[in-house]
């Protein structure tokens, strides 16, 4: 028997947490007679080794994890393979098999496209509107790879949209900042700015860009800023999510982490950590990185999308 584990970020926030065990029901309406369970990275339960044992203990002989998360940084390669391992030794008798991150899809492009439309900028290939910018704003993180997906998402996205520019920014840990890229688009000559959240779920972050980007709004009345939607319960996502349970349970996901010379070396590293990472208090909602430095090269592996 095969069960799914869905292997959510976590928030301080009760309602992106919230969010995460809706979207799992969304995903079992879709799959149904399939064991479905979710488990957080950090900041909430049931953790990865409870969310395990709960798909153990209704018999899976096969556990396929699937991180709910855009790119793959630390979480997903070093953090998740670690935990995996943990488990084949405490469970010998059962099969592991690990998906990729949601990373660079079209199904993605389709969502920011659906979400920029219902916040007024129209969908199709019509002419570029000479007055329109779309902020694409990522959470941000302390590894390249997943910043250089960021930006490859950005452009596939001004491929698609009729808005002059698609401009990218953080809202923490790396540069640009949410602030200079709202000051940037204006520099441009925007006069209308869609800022689009690169976020699965709410919470103090979504909370944040939301009064950030009113208060932008207040300061220039000179330009209209809306906020688009983040990516929240959109059907794509759903099938995007099983389009990754599929590329596992057949075997396609390359495991990455598996072959990397990093991982021995980042294993006792990370043992050492796991405690401290759960319990500890975050002033935000990972505004900053635990992410290890593992220069590998992810791409190599990866198979076409």
């Amino acid at each position: 028997m095969q069960a799914i584990l869905l292997v959510g970020h976590g928030s301080r926030d009760p309602e992106g947490n919230a969010e995460l065990l809706e979207f799992a029901d969304r995903v079992r309406e879709r799959a149904q007679g399939v064991v479905i369970e979710t488990c957080f990275l950090e900041l909430a339960r049931p953790d990865i080794q409870q969310g395990i044992a709960a798909c153990v203990s209704q018999g899976a002989e096969r556990v396929v994890l699937v991180p709910i998360i855009l790119f793959a940084a630390g979480h997903a390669k070093l953090h998740i393979p670690a935990e995996i391992d943990r488990a084949k030794k405490r469970y010998p008798g059962v099969e592991f098999a690990y998906g990729r991150p949601i990373g660079i899809h079209q199904k993605v492009v389709d969502i920011l496209q659906s979400r920029l439309s219902e916040a007024g900028l129209p969908e199709g290939d019509g002419e570029r509107d000479p007055e329109a910018a779309v902020l694409l704003l990522g959470r941000g993180s302390s590894d390249g790879d997943a910043n250089g997906d960021f930006l490859k998402m950005a452009r596939l996205l001004w491929e698609q949209v009729p808005a002059k520019w698609v401009e990218s920014s953080f809202i923490g840990v790396t540069e640009p900042s949410f602030p200079e890229g709202l000051e940037r688009c204006l520099r441009l000559g925007a006069k209308k700015i869609y800022v689009l959240p690169y976020f699965l779920f709410t919470g103090i972050l979504i909370k944040r860009i939301e009064a950030m980007t009113a208060e932008f709004a207040q300061l220039h009345p000179e330009a209209r800023v809306e906020l688009a939607g983040y990516f929240g319960f959109h059907p794509q996502l759903v099938e995007l999510l099983l389009d990754r349970v599929a590329e596992a349970a057949e075997g396609r996901a390359f495991m990455n982490c598996d072959m990397c010379k990093y991982r021995l070396e980042a294993a006792a590293h990370l043992d050492h950590h796991h405690h401290h990472d759960h319990e500890h208090d975050h002033d935000h909602e990972h505004d900053h990185d635990h992410d290890h430095d593992h220069e590998h090269d992810e791409k190599r592996g990866r198979p076409a999308v």
